[in-house]
């Protein structure tokens, strides 16, 4: 297993802010079909201490969509991430993000900002 720490500079408004991580492995392949692997992402609570790491016990087989390519055509390297819904996180400048992944395996994160102004759904 590798461990990868984040530390996220503070930030004003922090309560607008989600960080995103983005899970795979570097994999060369076609560039026409569309690629994910399984696997599931899992917080682990730390006892006594009131906060998780997370843990990626295995990087699982890749899927992808089976669209007939022209073989003539080079392969590239694609970032291939994890299958399912996004990992939003809490951004939280205050405690470091400690992730265990499998060798090989890369994370990468996105910071997602919210806008202050809310809006208000009208009843029907």
């Amino acid at each position: 297993m590798t461990r990868f720490v984040i530390m996220l500079p503070p930030r004003a408004d922090e309560d607008l802010l989600k960080m995103e991580l983005i899970i795979g492995k570097t994999v060369t392949l076609d560039e026409g079909n569309r690629y994910f692997f399984g696997g599931r992402l899992e917080a682990v609570p730390i006892p006594g201490w009131g906060y998780d790491y997370f843990i990626l016990k295995s990087l699982g087989p890749m899927a992808g969509t089976l669209m007939a390519v022209d073989p003539d055509i080079p392969k590239v390297e694609r970032f291939i991430t994890l299958g399912g819904d996004p990992e939003l996180r809490r951004y939280n400048s205050r405690l470091p993000m400690v992730i265990y992944v499998p060798k090989g395996v890369e994370v990468r994160y996105r910071i997602w900002r919210g806008d202050r102004k809310v809006e208000v759904a009208s009843e029907r």
